[in-house]
């Protein structure tokens, strides 16, 4: 499991950042649309910091694979990453959502989601 928390500690952690500081930037990438005001730039900051968050909890339980710890980020991170497939393929085909980024960040996260779903598979975690 070191590889898969390692790749999403690294992902999620700049994600996470770019969202922070630079929240238009990303959204006008992944949606190609930007944020309008005040409100909508503090949730999308928030979001940032819970992204950044999980980025940590991967780097920090990157060598702890055998744990039921890392097991259970790694059974999170499915579900995050399958949420967020199912939220980006939604805001592209049904509210017309989508700008270069968007598909490649489904592909991304979709690719994400599988690599999860197997780790827990191999390690005989009950789903």
């Amino acid at each position: 499991m070191k590889s898969l928390l390692s790749v999403t500690a690294a992902i999620e952690a700049v994600t996470g950042l770019v969202m922070i500081i630079f929240p238009p930037i990303l959204t006008r990438i992944l949606l190609g649309s930007s944020l309008e005001g005040p409100v909508a730039l503090t949730i999308a900051r928030i979001a940032g910091v819970a992204i950044f968050a999980l980025g940590t909890a991967c780097w920090l339980n990157r060598n702890d694979g055998q744990s039921k710890a890392a097991r259970g980020l790694v059974a999170a991170l499915m579900i995050y990453n399958a949420g967020t497939t199912a939220v980006l393929i939604y805001a592209g085909l049904r509210l017309g959502l989508s700008c270069n980024g968007l598909w490649s960040v489904v592909m991304v996260h979709t690719f994400m989601c599988l690599w999860c779903l197997l780790k827990l598979l191999k390690e005989g975690v009950p789903l």
